[in-house]
């Protein structure tokens, strides 16, 4: 704000101002009088509104006329940017010469800045992010500054600390909280943890003492000349309670002694305190300490291990909200800032280890991250910003009033209209709107804070009481059958009872822990009752115990299940639907984070979105890390099947969609396979010389049903590695070797990325036998190579292969002179009673060999009629007309090859409707059976019905004759 403009008081705080005016006068009536008549006006108006508005300004002004009207009467109080705190303290510090003077100086300086703060707070309207600068700046100096003058001090006295090399050792003083995040209040405590780097002894004193124990002196000479209260006051409250081991641990710690303790000992709470902590100053030795606790706060994998303490954490904010009647406490009321941190705070510790962004200490900076990386939405950002914006501002003014350490709104008119003025009159005009606009944004925050942290833990009162009887019930096996039959008559009671009774022995044999046993007991009842409400039935509860078996031992799992009732629902949803899912998730239960997410069931990617979610994950792991890469790699896939999956649970993809899903993902993964193999083989070889920039040559052409894109769950990827480059073309790295080994050692390497079992597992099971010669031939061969050998070698099935074969990676030259030639291979003449009859002949091939089929159910892919043979159809139908129709060449995938067959006649439009509903309905069937690891056959009388119309229209191909071409 303008200084020569001032809003005008109103009269309760005009009152306020002559009184205290008028007091300060009588109590120091030469110093009233020399301010009053040898200082601008504007600056003795300035001082009278500011010892209206802050107990605190008047009070210090009472306490140090001399040092408050000097800076009154300075141009230091209309200081636009943050002083050199750093700098001034130093200059007075210099003629300082014992702890005495120490204490005073500091506390004069703290009072004097203090004061500044204040009015510019209250009466220059400085911005809040300008304000929590300075205090957390003014903070850290004086920290130090009395640091450095106690460190010489002791230095005299007790010797230099030394290490083994001879090296001076210093104390370092971690800020914790707000002081640590720069975003520190004006009347708050300090929270502090001391550590220094390594062992030894002083020396150059009277006597000799090891490092330990000098700056456990000199640690307590610091919370003194900080905590201490003098004539003068104090500077800070100190707070050492957050370190190691608490009021009972060390007041100082090595850094070897506080690593090990956090890797062996540091608790969740812990984890939360170390998120803003920051070290004080600038040295040789911050980033050392900070990159060995780094890996204690933010884990590398999604963690889960944080779930507890949301759940303690969230019911000590309730029982704290309710037991002090916090109605107007804008921190710890619902809504408060205290919930605003902790949302922020949550996403940190369960997404920062992978998310490197949200490692950062200040709350404001953290949360365009959040938005950046999709954890929260703009909308939820801007809610959570525009109040914490306006709480720590109120909370800032609210404190300066009397330097107190609260957070609960004025009671009294007075304070209540000091409030009001510096927040702007124009703005609130009474205290009742000022009431409903904080609470408005308040209930915002909660509303978020409900929607992103969840719902609070359901009571054991709101869980069925009759299931907690059959989980905690030492009954004998008639009595729980007997139970069953009458709570769940669909149920088999007797494969309950043994399913319950196998569940309960493993977990005795388990380490699970007191803990973890509670959270079991709490999560049984309730899953039973998910289940039961699901009308799922033993299978389900199979499946998931299958699950709970797994992450037994890992009480954060059972938290984030009993925590989360969305998360339990789809968990129950997705093992009552497939049983893959459910081997899917206790093999890997790192995927149990996709089940937080609310819009699992019904919001699936994009298909353009896999290519870059799966750039973004590896963006934040290090090139050289392959072992990262391909975990990642495997955990991306599991995680976007889960989702692909659920999306064919709720019906929200249909069966081509999901296919289509499962084609983009795997297309996806190869691209980023072909990357990293590509990056390791040039670091070793270089590239080929005669290689255009950007352009690898080098293109990945897919077959069967990644070629159809008709993947399912299960499939492995059937593909053939092609280049358009010389082979005799060099290398141009160290070592260097010919182009066409330089693409084979890529396709090893890229096997070797796919085919490696991981923690994860394998990435895809790859089938390379479709390339030229098979097994036999080589991993990579040239187009021209590939060219040749489909028009003099190939065999009609290879042909008929090559109908379902597209580029699936490649730059847009390669993949045009791939479909070129795919094109003309299909297109060429063919005697065509040939063509039928090897065609004919492959089909009862395989027929013979992998029909499953029996009088009571058929193999909806080996029967007749069912879905190998409507492929075959399609087949032989683009290669007996492609050449008079080369159109219908141009397809890999069933669906648009018979559109294109009925749009040139050579099928009637009511037969490619047959042919697309059946194949549909038979592929869908194929990914439910999938999902529930089943076989894939349907009965008999089922689909004889479904295929029959099928059978006609093959007959009518295959045994009539065909014209020529």
């Amino acid at each position: 704000m303008n200084k020569e403009f001032r809003k005008p008081l109103l009269p309760v705080l005009l009152t306020q101002q002559n009184s205290n005016w008028q007091q300060f006068c009588e109590q120091y009536p030469e110093i009233a009088t020399e301010f009053s008549t040898k200082v601008a006006p504007q600056r003795v108006a300035d001082f009278k509104q500011a010892i209206a508005l802050s107990d605190f300004i008047y009070c210090s002004a009472l306490q140090a006329p001399e040092v408050i009207t000097a800076l009154f009467a300075s141009d230091d109080i209309y200081q636009a940017t943050k002083p050199n705190y750093q700098d001034m303290l130093n200059e007075r510090l210099a003629s300082c010469d014992s702890e005495e003077i120490l204490h005073h100086m500091l506390r004069q300086f703290r009072m004097r800045e203090m004061v500044a703060i204040a009015f510019a707070d209250m009466i220059l309207d400085i911005s809040l992010d300008e304000s929590l600068s300075r205090l957390s700046a003014l903070a850290d100096s004086l920290i130090l500054s009395a640091l450095n003058w106690l460190s010489h001090a002791c230095y005299k006295t007790l010797g230099k600390p030394l290490n083994r090399k001879g090296e001076l050792q210093p104390l370092l003083v971690y800020g914790m909280g707000k002081l640590g995040g720069r975003e520190l209040n004006f009347s708050s405590d300090i929270d502090l943890i001391f550590v220094y780097p390594e062992a030894g002894e002083t020396q150059g004193g009277r006597k000799s003492v090891d490092n330990h124990n000098f700056f456990t002196r000199l640690g307590q000479k610091l919370i003194t000349a900080l905590n201490q209260k003098t004539a003068d006051g104090f500077v800070y409250r100190v707070d050492m309670r957050l370190r190691p081991f608490g009021d009972s641990g060390p007041l100082v710690l090595s850094f070897n002694a506080m690593e090990d303790y956090y890797q062996e000992q540091g608790r969740d709470w812990e984890r939360y305190a170390m998120l803003k902590a920051r070290l004080i100053g600038e040295g040789k030795y911050h980033g050392t300490l900070s990159s060995m606790l780094r890996p204690f706060v933010y884990r590398r994998y999604i963690d889960f291990s944080v779930i507890d303490s949301l759940r303690r954490m969230k019911m000590m904010i309730a029982q704290e909200v309710r037991r002090k009647q916090l109605n107007n406490n804008i921190k710890l009321g619902a809504g408060g800032i205290r919930e605003i941190e902790f949302i922020v705070q949550v996403f940190q510790l369960i997404r920062g280890g992978r998310t490197k962004a949200l490692q950062q200490r200040n709350l404001l900076s953290v949360l365009p991250e959040l938005v950046n990386h999709e954890e929260i939405s703009e909308h939820s950002k801007q809610v959570l910003e525009k109040a914490y914006r306006f709480l720590r501002r109120v909370e800032n003014i609210v404190q300066a009033l009397h330097d107190e350490q609260t957070q609960t709104l004025p009671d009294s008119a007075l304070d209540q209209s000091r409030l009001l003025h510096v927040l702007g009159d124009d703005a609130f005009p009474s205290w009742p709107q000022f009431l409903a606009y904080t609470h408005k944004l308040m209930a915002a925050v909660h509303q978020e804070f409900t929607l992103l942290i969840g719902e609070e833990s359901p009571s054991e009162q709101d869980i069925d009481d009759h299931w907690a009887d059959l989980w905690d019930g030492d009954w004998s096996k008639e009595e729980t059958i007997e139970w069953i039959a009458n709570h769940e008559s669909e149920w088999h009671g007797e494969k309950v009872y043994q399913l319950l009774v196998d569940f309960k022995r493993d977990v005795d044999r388990r380490s699970v822990g007191s803990r973890g046993r509670q959270v079991l007991d709490k999560l049984m009842p309730q899953l039973l009752t998910k289940i039961s409400e699901f009308q799922a039935n033993e299978r389900c509860i199979e499946r998931v115990l299958w699950i709970l078996a797994k992450i037994v031992t890992r009480t954060a799992y059972l938290e984030l299940l009993f925590e989360n009732v969305g998360a339990l629902k789809h968990l129950v949803k997705l093992c009552h639907a497939s049983h893959w899912m459910a081997e899917h998730i206790a093999k890997y239960p790192i995927i149990l984070d996709e089940l937080i997410d609310p819009k699992l069931l019904h919001n699936p990617p994009t298909l353009d979105s896999y290519a870059n979610e799966l750039r973004q994950q590896f963006l934040r792991i290090p090139e050289d890390d392959l072992e990262a890469q391909m975990e990642s790699l495997r955990q991306f896939k599991q995680a976007q099947q889960l989702r692909i999956a659920a999306a064919d649970i709720a019906d929200v993809l249909p069966v081509t969609k999901v296919s289509g899903h499962l084609t983009a993902l795997a297309e996806a993964v190869i691209a980023e396979v072909i990357n990293m193999a590509w990056q390791q083989t040039e670091e070793k070889y270089g590239v080929p010389t005669a290689l255009p920039d950007n352009n690898k040559g080098f293109a990945v052409i897919g077959y069967g049903k990644v070629g159809g894109i008709e993947l399912s769950y299960s499939s492995d990827l059937d593909l053939v590695f092609v280049h358009n480059h010389d082979i005799n073309d060099m290398t141009n790295g160290v070592k260097q070797v010919a182009a066409g080994q330089f693409y084979a050692k890529v396709a090893q390497r890229m096997m070797h990325i796919f085919n490696t079992r991981t923690a994860s597992g394998i990435l895809y099971e790859l089938d390379m036998r479709l390339r030229p010669s098979g097994n036999s031939g080589v991993l990579v061969v040239s187009l021209p190579t590939f060219a040749q050998y489909q028009k003099d070698e190939a065999w009609t099935w290879e042909h008929q292969a090559l109908v379902r074969a597209r580029v699936v990676y490649g730059d847009e030259q390669i993949a045009s002179q791939f479909n070129k030639i795919r094109c003309a291979v299909l297109a060429k003449d063919r005697e065509l009673t040939t063509l039928k009859q090897d065609v004919i002949n492959m089909r009862e091939k395989m027929r013979n060999h992998l029909d499953k089929s029996d009088d009571a159910v058929v193999d909806i892919k080996q029967g007749k009629g069912g879905l190998v043979d409507i492929e075959f159809l399609a087949q032989y139908l683009v290669l007996s007309h492609g050449s008079q129709f080369p159109e219908i060449c141009y397809f890999s995938d069933n669906l648009r090859i018979f559109k294109a067959l009925s749009k040139y006649k050579v099928i009637e439009k009511v037969q490619q409707q047959a042919l697309a509903e059946c194949y549909c309905q038979l592929r869908d069937f194929g990914h439910k059976t999938s999902l529930q690891q089943e076989d894939n056959k349907l009965p008999k009388q089922k689909f004889d019905a479904l295929t029959q119309p099928i059978i006609t229209i093959i007959n009518q191909f295959f045994r009539e004759p065909s014209s020529g071409s």
